[in-house]
């Protein structure tokens, strides 16, 4: 098989060897002619192929077309097909590259790689371009499926997430009442034993915890100073009349308010986190459901 380079600049091809004999024939191919063989990369005048020398030496037939002089080579007046151009386009290669990237970018890249892939896939269909037709078919599959099950990976990801963001605020707030209750324990300890008045639990034991960010829960009004109650029969108690610390309530969640303290009407109507976080006068903490136990809990020491 061989290739012709016409005088245009175009490559021709690839022909039979019975082909180009044909076009020596016609005058359309003569001695100085550039051709190249299909197993090499090196073009050479027809004259120096040895396989077209009698072809360029066959006198005229009557009737042929004049020969065209070897100064003048033409390309041919009809060519078959034009030859591949042997690597993928640009515009292809970057419709495949912005379609995977896609998968970290939430799709954004992928429509410019789809439209990127529409248009790299005309160009090839027009130059005959077979290696950057597929990829160009790759990139624009890769960004339409994204496109299009990105939006359905979301809905099923964002209740998962909300899942996760409502457990680790639950978490958060739980340990924010640990450590409110441990800064009650360390008051009553160092004061004979006995928990601060009511009205003044929060002054009484903020230098023990150190943050005053302890004192607000993560889902509560950024407006409020602090989201916790102290119960307020336990108000100057001593800790050793309490008859079951570990039933009766110490800490509970409130709507807000610094020194905040009551009982169970005090406490929130609407959970923050489904269950209301409570801490005991042992100094554990637990969530609570509101149908459930909550209104069983032991508010008198």
């Amino acid at each position: 098989m061989y290739t012709i380079l016409g005088k245009d600049g175009q490559e021709y091809g690839p022909v039979t060897e019975a082909e180009v004999r044909q076009w020596i024939a016609e005058g359309r191919v003569n001695a100085v002619t550039p051709i190249r063989r299909q197993d090499t990369s090196e073009w050479r005048p027809a004259r120096e192929l040895v396989e077209f020398a009698e072809a360029l030496r066959a006198p005229d037939s009557p009737g042929a077309p004049p020969r065209i002089a070897p100064e003048q080579p033409v390309a041919p007046e009809q060519p078959l097909r034009a030859a591949p151009e042997g690597k993928a386009s640009g515009l292809a290669i970057a419709s495949l590259v912005l379609g995977v990237l896609g998968i970290v970018t939430c799709g954004l890249t992928a429509v410019a790689g789809l439209i990127l892939g529409i248009v790299a896939l005309n160009k090839s269909s027009k130059t005959g371009d077979h290696s950057a037709r597929g990829f160009a078919l790759a990139g624009t599959i890769v960004s339409a499926v994204l496109i299009v099950l990105l939006p359905l990976l979301a809905a099923m990801l964002l209740p998962t997430m909300a899942t996760a963001k409502q457990k680790a605020s639950n978490i958060n707030c739980m340990n924010n009442v640990k450590q409110l209750c441990l800064g009650l324990m360390i008051y009553a300890d160092e004061n004979n034993d006995t928990l601060p008045l009511a009205d003044k639990w929060c002054d009484a034991i903020v230098s023990y915890i150190g943050n005053e960010s302890v004192f607000k829960c993560p889902q509560g009004a950024n407006t409020e100073r602090a989201h916790y109650g102290f119960n307020r029969k336990l108000s100057g108690v001593s800790v050793k009349q309490i008859e079951s610390p570990a039933t009766t309530v110490m800490i509970f969640e409130v709507s807000g308010g610094w020194n905040a303290s009551g009982g169970a009407d005090e406490m929130l109507a609407t959970p923050r986190h489904k269950s209301v976080v409570i801490g005991f006068a042992d100094g554990h903490c637990e969530t609570v459901p509101v149908s459930g136990r909550l209104k069983t809990l032991r508010w008198d020491p």
